[in-house]
């Protein structure tokens, strides 16, 4: 992160192929004291040069554009620039979006529609290292997998210890470490411990990729506690 008057800033960079959103959003974005969008684009290959050029901590990036599609960006910023994080940012819910996004390593999932504290705020999960999907994308990720059969690459699951296990549940099920913590009758800062090598261990760069994984695995099922 860069400093700004001796705090910390987060940097940005948006693309949108709509010039007036892509505005509008920097600009709200931009006006927050420890933000800072250093990049604007309105395609896919511009992101993604963007991206290697300026080292953003996230890139919020819309999945239609022109060229290299949002997704296709995503993936190629997330191998290529590991340190930036991907705010997925758009109209479209379509479930065939919020797979191929997640899959290509972004770590928040929003739509348009939200309202603008919900866009900041997510911009500062995402750079903390969480994941954050909107609600509405989190319904249909769990319709998804309830349709799913079970059980798909177990196997991930192997290096993980009964107690690591037992956090990723929690986790899967949208535990904050607190929750988890009182769940689990440990501390938080152990939660946390756990979470990290959790990550480590399944090579997730989130949690929001952990809880893929859960439901990938079968280890967590919507509806079963």
């Amino acid at each position: 992160m860069a400093s700004r008057d001796g705090a910390d800033v987060i940097r940005l960079t948006v693309a949108d192929d709509q010039a007036v959103v892509r505005a509008g959003i920097a600009a709200i974005l931009d006006a927050e004291p420890d933000l800072a969008v250093v990049g604007q684009c309105g395609d896919g290959d511009t992101a993604v040069r963007q991206a290697r050029e300026l080292r953003p901590d996230v890139a919020v990036l819309d999945v239609r554009m022109p060229g290299l599609d949002g997704i296709t960006a995503t993936a190629r910023i997330t191998a290529a620039v590991p340190g930036t994080r991907v705010l997925v940012l758009t109209t479209f819910g379509l479930d065939e979006y919020v797979f191929t996004a997640l899959r290509a390593g972004a770590s928040g999932f929003l739509l348009k529609d939200a309202e603008p504290d919900r866009v900041i705020e997510a911009v500062r999960v995402v750079a903390a290292g969480d994941g954050l999907l909107d609600p509405g994308v989190t319904r249909r990720l769990i319709d998804h997998y309830a349709s799913t059969p079970a059980a798909l690459d177990g196997g991930r699951l192997t290096a993980l210890t009964p107690r690591e296990t037992e956090v990723l549940v929690q986790v899967a099920r949208g535990g904050t470490n607190a929750e988890i913590a009182a769940a689990l009758g440990i501390s938080p800062s152990t939660v946390k411990d756990h979470v990290a090598v959790v990550l480590a261990k399944l090579g997730a760069r989130d949690r929001v990729q952990a809880t893929i994984a859960a439901y990938e695995t079968g280890l967590v099922r919507p509806g079963v506690r």
